[in-house]
């Protein structure tokens, strides 16, 4: 067999059959799966039909002395496959593509919608996930618990990645200082949203920098960045303030002992002569950076909505995925995120990752060269 990118990452986990029906590896049913699901298959049966007209080409690469395994043998398998090692797999083989240091990590979560089970009562599955904006890339996803929300998953997922000298942000789900307090403590900083889920936290920061607005930041350390765009008949100004200011608010509220300034987002908004104002909080750890700095931090946060999640609704129907059954639907966001991520880290082609799963399923000689993307053999 030759080796690629996902039997290289992926070969190691645990196969969850027992060893007298292994018919067939675990990494076939995944460089299958993976391959299908990047020209565009979104359910088993789909991959066992992919799988039975290129057959001829995996056998070129995979020993296949059983053929193409049944649509049943991809759901079994898929559905037992522990998800925790497979996270981690991932985690690992994406940290040999890039690094996170000086990076914005975004960590945000989404629902796959359509796994809402009524009949059982099951909830929707919620996952977390990690974008990098420096890298263009996924970096890890952790499951919410049923009975739980981000705030748990978060650190779960804080704990699979290497972000040193990295900047994570978050909304204001994320915002506790249990959460700021472990990026801190791994030697990264932080641009939090911040919301009235704080009570008097965000009560306090608000009147402070509300009234500092009002007299323009006037004998207050501050840093300001001032932003204006306009089309198709709207004008948007954004104006960023940070100060350091903040001995005072760690001194009534101890357990924010990592935050080292505060920030107001004020943006005016003019569409056909009708005016609307919004303001918005963040609190950061870093305590030598400007507030140009942060606003690309909060600009950058939006990345993971655009360029993960949308991706992931539009391109790979994810939002449409029923699967209700076993860890089937986890692992099957966990191989879109694969995929997208051979798509957009294969730059040979300068083409959407729409018109990139085309090309793959036309060119077989393309797709090995997303199945190896950043590959080495050593």
């Amino acid at each position: 067999m030759t080796e690629t990118t996902i039997s290289k990452a992926f070969g190691g986990l645990t196969d969850p059959r027992i060893n007298r029906r292994l018919r067939h590896p675990l990494v076939n049913i995944l460089t299958i799966s993976i391959c299908a699901i990047i020209c565009g298959c979104d359910d088993f049966c789909a991959i066992e039909e992919y799988g039975k007209a290129k057959i001829d080409w995996f056998k070129s690469f995979l020993d296949l002395k059983h053929g193409i395994p049944s649509h049943d043998t991809f759901s079994d398998v898929l559905n037992r496959v522990k998800p925790k090692e497979f996270s981690e797999a991932f985690t690992k083989w994406v940290s040999q593509l890039g690094n996170l240091k000086d990076d914005i990590v975004s960590i945000d979560g989404k629902t796959m919608r359509r796994t809402l089970d009524k009949a059982s009562g099951a909830s929707a599955i919620h996952l977390v996930s990690a974008w990098s904006a420096k890298n263009n890339l996924c970096f890890g996803q952790t499951k919410v618990n049923e009975k739980s929300n981000e705030i748990t998953a978060i650190p779960l997922l804080l704990d699979l990645l290497d972000i040193k000298g990295a900047t994570i942000t978050m909304d204001a789900m994320g915002c506790q200082f249990s959460i700021a307090d472990k990026i801190v403590d791994a030697e990264a900083d932080y641009v939090l949203a911040l919301k009235g889920n704080q009570g008097e936290f965000h009560d306090d920061i608000k009147l402070f920098l509300e009234t500092n607005l009002a007299n323009a930041f006037k004998n207050i350390s501050h840093t300001v960045s001032k932003t204006a765009n306009g089309e198709h008949g709207r004008l948007e100004q954004r104006n960023v303030w940070l100060t350091d200011d903040v001995q005072w608010l760690i001194e009534r509220h101890p357990r924010w002992k990592s935050i080292k300034g505060i920030a107001i987002v004020d943006s005016r908004r003019e569409v056909q002569g009708k005016v609307s104002r919004e303001q918005r909080l963040y609190i950061t750890s870093h305590s030598d950076k400007n507030a140009d700095f942060i606003a690309n931090a909060i600009r950058s946060h939006w990345f993971v909505e655009n360029r993960l999640h949308w991706q992931l609704d539009v391109s790979f129907n994810e939002d449409q995925n029923r699967l209700r059954s076993g860890y089937g639907a986890e692992n099957f966001s966990m191989m879109n995120k694969i995929a997208l991520n051979l798509l957009k880290n294969e730059k040979s082609v300068k083409v959407g990752v729409k018109t990139k799963r085309l090309k793959a399923g036309w060119d077989e000689n393309y797709m090995m060269k997303v199945l190896t993307v950043g590959f080495t053999s050593a």
